[in-house]
């Protein structure tokens, strides 16, 4: 892991709004189990979906009067708490914080949502399992994007993310749920099991499509001002590495510098702001989904 970064002015305001954001991204998921998912009697995937089978076994053999309360959010929490612990060393403070976070606001969120009694989308499973994939896969992606996750199969997903270039977390979801779902073969109707495949392949497009970590994006900074400055807070606090090509001018015959960087697309902002602070008259040419092959940090 990279090296802790000094607190700066507003650092604590500017985590205390993405935690917001990432719990904001809970709540839609977990939404998004309880509305649509759950009434429609179809199973989430990765952690989620194993804990809901748990719980649907012990309702069945132990007929508990659970009513419209489900117990697989509990279950849920219970399972991430070692998967966490497992990989502290590896996922890193931040990381580690806002998934703790993010996990007890999921479990709170599923406890406290109602489950209505009949699908919301009545006579429409299929509707149901499209619009709860989008919701949970687009409040999973928030989690990610800011900087955290909802637990599960997203905290190995993100260690994966690190070490393989061309890997997703999306991707390793549908590799799991391809196994939870051949055991569901085994304990419900095929009906069931295709509509929550269905549901878990939109759920996987929509994580890999908000989580922007995974897209990679190829930056040439175009400057007339040699400073180093602009260069040294790059590194700081985005820790990239830079080219500086020296260019000039076809039409003024002007010398300029070109700072090439690539970074990841929730990287771009900070980087626009970091390099009109110091030049506003900076030309920024951005070239997305570039394929990286080499020693690029994907980061959490």
């Amino acid at each position: 892991m990279e090296g802790e970064k000094k607190i700066r002015p507003g650092m604590f305001a500017e985590e205390g709004k993405r935690i917001c954001i990432a719990v904001g991204g809970a709540a839609i998921y977990a939404a998004g189990i309880n509305l649509f998912i759950v009434p429609a009697g179809l199973y989430s995937g990765g952690v989620m979906g194993a804990a809901q089978v748990v719980r649907t076994l012990l309702i069945s053999y132990l007929h508990l009067p659970l009513h419209n309360f489900d117990i697989a959010g509990l279950i849920y929490y219970a399972v991430n708490i070692p998967i966490l612990l497992l990989a502290m060393r590896d996922i890193g403070k931040p990381f580690l914080v806002k998934t703790l976070i993010c996990v007890t606001a999921t479990t709170l969120f599923l406890s406290a949502i109602p489950i209505p009694e009949e699908m919301l989308l009545p006579n429409d499973i299929l509707a149901n399992s499209v619009i709860g994939g989008l919701a949970c896969g687009y409040g999973t992606g928030v989690a990610l994007r800011m900087g955290g996750s909802l637990g599960g199969t997203d905290i190995i997903g993100m260690l994966l993310v690190k070490k393989k270039k061309d890997f997703s977390v999306g991707r390793l979801g549908l590799y799991v749920n391809a196994v939870l779902y051949s055991v569901c073969l085994f304990l419900f109707d095929v009906s069931t099991v295709i509509y929550s495949l269905i549901y878990a392949a939109i759920n996987s497009i929509a994580i890999d499509h908000q989580h922007s970590q995974n897209i990679n994006v190829q930056v040439q900074i175009i400057t007339k001002r040699d400073n180093r400055e602009l260069e040294q807070e790059i590194f700081r606090e985005l820790n990239r590495g830079i080219t500086r090509l020296d260019t000039t001018g076809a039409y003024t015959n002007e010398h300029s510098n070109m700072l090439f960087i690539l970074i990841s697309k929730y990287e771009v902002a900070k980087l626009k702001h970091i390099v009109l602070k110091y030049d506003p008259q900076a030309f920024i040419v951005m070239n997305e989904g570039v394929n990286v092959v080499g020693n690029y940090l994907k980061k959490l």
